[in-house]
């Protein structure tokens, strides 16, 4: 009898990681490789939000918080979702915590029981079916279709619902596809939703990277009776370029909100005290705004650079992303072909080894997102290495047998 836990062993390790060590390795041996495998800007953090850490810290701002948070970024975070979402939260139904992956993790503590089943449309980030795992739920994933951009329908959604169902995640904007889901799409949504009594966790970490004139949307917004029963999931880490920093939040019922303040008041205590300070200058200081709409900008004219180069590769098929900064490359054409080498490749995880091996690029397998024929890459990256890392992908396809 093993003396690990069963929670920990139902946890599955990612496929993403050896390509990841692999890069690294190879760049530290100061080879020029290109990865694609950035899941954060490529952006420092603003210097006004450095300024107020720094003040925090000339202040003694340096001792405990209470475990959900201060009720300076709390305050900040419901004047956000007022302003931005049209969401109306007291600050007894905010929880700030160490990262939106934290606050997911807290949701499903709070959430689930085991058996409950949590429903997650394919493609997903990978970390959400192993957040539902440790919490002894169960992850039901329904497989939405290319030709509907990988967004999961009202009838997909209805038929996957079973008296065991608990809540259903809603990732808007989508990492890995990088799917938008419009007003109409969440409400017809939500009305399926209406009739049952399934929570929604909604991770909204991406909603400030929407392109295309798009109008961002939370689930949350349809109705009163449903924002009762949504947790919405945000932060800092992508629309302020502070990952580092650790400050995701939820917003939700005051009694799902307690218990999650509750959970987390024994198992992290709070947040990063300085971290509180910035990311509440973060969400409220003037500079804000045009910070945003520069660096939304700039991944927007790298997204339609990648997509027209794309278009060129003929062997290659993509989900056109609308969001984030994520395309999601489909590689299924290429297996069955061999490389320069002789390996023969029979997965989207041997194409992304090959790939580095070969021409020095690096990108992420969807294995593990439930997308088995796909490749994750992101544009969080400069453009004249998107610019190379293209070409060696094209070269690398042509070189194919």
């Amino acid at each position: 009898m093993t003396g690990i836990a069963q929670r920990a062993q139902r946890v599955s390790p990612s496929l993403t990681l050896e390509i990841t060590a692999k890069a690294k390795k190879m760049r530290a041996e100061g080879k020029p490789v290109v990865s694609f495998g950035a899941g954060e800007p490529d952006f420092n953090t603003p210097q006004y939000i450095v300024k107020a850490a720094e003040r925090a810290l000339k202040e003694g701002m340096t001792k405990y918080t209470p475990a959900s948070g201060t009720d300076a970024v709390k305050k900040a975070i419901a004047a956000k979702l007022e302003k931005d979402n049209h969401l109306k939260y007291e600050l007894n139904q905010i929880v700030v915590s160490n990262g939106a992956k934290h606050s997911l993790y807290n949701a499903f503590l709070a959430l689930v029981n085991p058996g409950d089943e949590v429903i997650v449309p394919a493609p997903y980030w990978l970390t959400y079916p192993e957040l539902i795992k440790l919490c002894e739920g169960i992850p039901v994933f329904v497989n939405t279709k290319a030709e509907n951009d990988f967004k999961l329908t009202p009838s997909e959604l209805k038929n996957a619902i079973t008296s065991k169902t608990k809540a259903v995640l809603i990732n808007n904007p989508c990492n890995p596809t990088g799917a938008v889901y419009s007003k109409e799409e969440l409400c017809a949504l939500a009305e399926v939703l209406e009739k049952t009594d399934v929570y929604v966790v909604s991770d909204e970490i991406y909603e400030k990277l929407v392109y295309e004139g798009g109008e961002y949307y939370s689930i949350a917004q349809h109705s009163p009776a449903l924002k009762e029963r949504t947790v919405v999931i945000g932060g800092v880490s992508k629309t302020y370029s502070m990952t580092g920093w650790r400050i995701g939040y939820t917003a939700s019922s005051e009694a799902v909100a307690k218990a999650m303040g509750g959970i987390q008041s024994h198992t992290t205590s709070n947040p990063n005290s300085i971290a509180q300070y910035a990311a509440s200058e973060a969400y409220s200081h003037s500079e804000g705004d045009a910070f945003l709409s520069d660096m939304k900008k700039t991944f927007d004219t790298r997204r339609k650079f990648m997509i027209e180069r794309l278009k060129k590769i003929p062997e290659l098929e993509f989900v056109y992303p609308k969001g984030a900064f994520y395309v999601m490359l489909n590689v299924a054409h290429l297996f069955g072909k061999s490389t320069e080498s002789g390996k023969k490749l029979s997965s989207a995880y041997d194409v992304a080894t090959e790939l580095l091996a070969e021409k020095m690029v690096a990108a992420i397998p969807c294995e593990s997102f439930g997308a088995p024929e796909y490749l994750r890459l992101s544009y969080a990256i400069s453009l004249d290495d998107i610019k190379t890392g293209l070409e060696r992908i094209a070269d690398f396809i042509s070189s194919l047998a």
